[in-house]
């Protein structure tokens, strides 16, 4: 009996077992979160640009998002988003969006930069989560082009294209083109993962590898095809389709005039 008793489990043992796994559970998370709540820490935002935010998201956010951001049956919570997500979203034209569907497209943008550092404010201080990129993080000056070129083809050809153009994906959702992306949104897309993209922590991909990626993105929109027509870079089957029907079609035409001549 006494050796049963001494085996016997304190009461308060489960209690402890639950704590100690809850704290490894915070530490590991914090570990791996480690960078993006650094940068949600690193961003200083005002009470009067949190304030003047808080009634921008309640004039033109709220019918879906809530007045609190936690969402609703027709749109996700925004608490833990981060100002990153606000400023992506809202700097493209996706939002605000005026009816639900597969995917927000990208149309005329109605606020000014400041409204949305407004409303991205408010947002971040709901709860910690991707800040807007620095212009030090934004600078490719020192980025490497041909990593650059590497780590496009290997996270984000297989949607956007090798060529950066775009294309269709499942669901009726698109890829969009990055031809019109700034720097800054390609950033901000990358840390927030809009729609169908993955969300490219700096556990994943460091603030130099998105450096790298930027500049390459960059380099596919400053080229002039000095070889002449692009064909939206679309690849030697969109090429040989055109060279076939333009080459066909000519020898055609060039047949007929001989055969017309010779009559």
């Amino acid at each position: 009996m006494n050796s049963m008793a001494a085996r016997r489990r304190h009461p308060a043992t489960l209690v402890v077992m639950l704590l100690l796994g809850l704290l490894v559970t915070g530490v590991i998370y914090a570990a791996v979160d480690s960078g993006t709540s650094a940068q949600a820490a690193d961003q200083k935002w005002s009470e009067t640009q949190v304030e003047a935010g808080k009634k921008l998201f309640a004039e033109g956010c709220s019918s879906c998002h809530g007045l609190g951001g936690g969402g609703s049956s027709i749109a996700p919570t925004l608490i833990g988003s981060g100002a990153a997500a606000v400023d992506f979203q809202v700097s493209t034209g996706r939002m605000p969006l005026a009816a639900p569907g597969s995917q927000a497209p990208v149309k005329g943008v109605i606020y000014s930069q400041a409204e949305i550092d407004a409303m991205a404010a408010w947002v971040a201080s709901l709860a910690p989560g991707p800040a807007v990129p620095s212009d030090a993080m934004l600078d490719t000056s020192k980025a490497d082009l041909a990593m650059g070129g590497e780590l496009f083809r290997t996270n984000c050809a297989q949607c956007h294209s090798f060529a950066g153009k775009g294309g269709a994906l499942s669901d009726g959702t698109a890829a969009p083109t990055l031809m019109n992306a700034t720097p800054r949104q390609i950033y901000t897309a990358m840390v927030t993962g809009p729609a169908s993209m993955p969300v490219f922590s700096n556990a994943t991909l460091t603030i130099e590898d998105k450096q790298s990626i930027i500049k390459w993105i960059g380099s596919l929109q400053a080229n002039d095809n000095p070889g002449g027509l692009s064909l939206s870079r679309l690849g030697p089957v969109t090429e040989g389709l055109f060279v076939w029907i333009v080459g066909l079609g000519a020898l055609i035409i060039v047949a007929i005039w001989i055969g017309v001549k010779a009559k």
